[in-house]
């Protein structure tokens, strides 16, 4: 399985973008999120950590700027119904923590935003992934969306081995100032977790 790819951004159009990886061009579907990026970053190297699809007659590779996307991404395609396009207009729609939130809260009008989703569709989200959710995330009812500072550096943290909720609750209680830089949250949180 090709878990991540490294290389020069190469092209973008609408909906993915290729990427130069040792001599081959591999063409990865992105969320619109990360697709703003990478169009801003043609020429210049990017990193997407991605999931392979095999279906009888191809093989597509989605790929995130997160890890915590990419779990979110496949946990989606668990629910009946659900594949990867689908899962991948849903985290175009919205961020992974604004996704998780509708969820788990159970909040239907935000998740029938996204263009797919039913209101059966909504209710079978919520009643197969609420559970799995809660676990690996750290909901707090009516909290706003994180800042783009805070999911990358929960996005570290998970790389050093957190769950997404641990390093979401360290950054909550670390008491970074608000404009801290990605570092400073970093170095907050692991402090929060008695690391340093």
């Amino acid at each position: 399985m090709i878990s991540s790819v490294h290389g020069i951004v190469e092209a973008a159009d609408s909906e993915s973008v290729v990427i130069a990886v040792g001599g081959i061009g591999l063409r990865v579907f992105v969320p619109a999120s990360t697709l703003a990026d990478l169009h801003a970053a043609v020429g210049e190297r990017a990193r997407l950590h991605t999931h392979l699809v095999v279906r009888e007659d191809s093989l597509s590779l989605y790929g995130f700027a997160t890890t915590e996307a990419l779990r979110l991404f496949a946990l989606l395609q668990e629910v009946s119904g659900i594949g990867p396009k689908l899962a991948l207009k849903m985290l175009s729609a919205l961020s992974p923590q604004a996704l998780v939130s509708a969820i788990v809260q159970e909040d239907a009008a935000t998740l029938l935003r996204v263009p797919g989703i039913g209101r059966k569709t909504a209710a079978r989200l919520s009643l197969e992934l609420k559970g799995a959710l809660e676990k690996e995330w750290l909901v707090t009812p009516g909290a706003p969306a994180a800042s783009p500072v805070d999911t990358d550096a929960v996005a570290a943290l998970t790389a050093l081995g957190y769950s997404p909720a641990e390093a979401r609750s360290a950054l909550a209680k670390a008491g970074a100032p608000a404009k801290a830089t990605l570092e400073e949250k970093i170095e907050h949180a692991l402090r929060q977790m008695g690391r340093r």
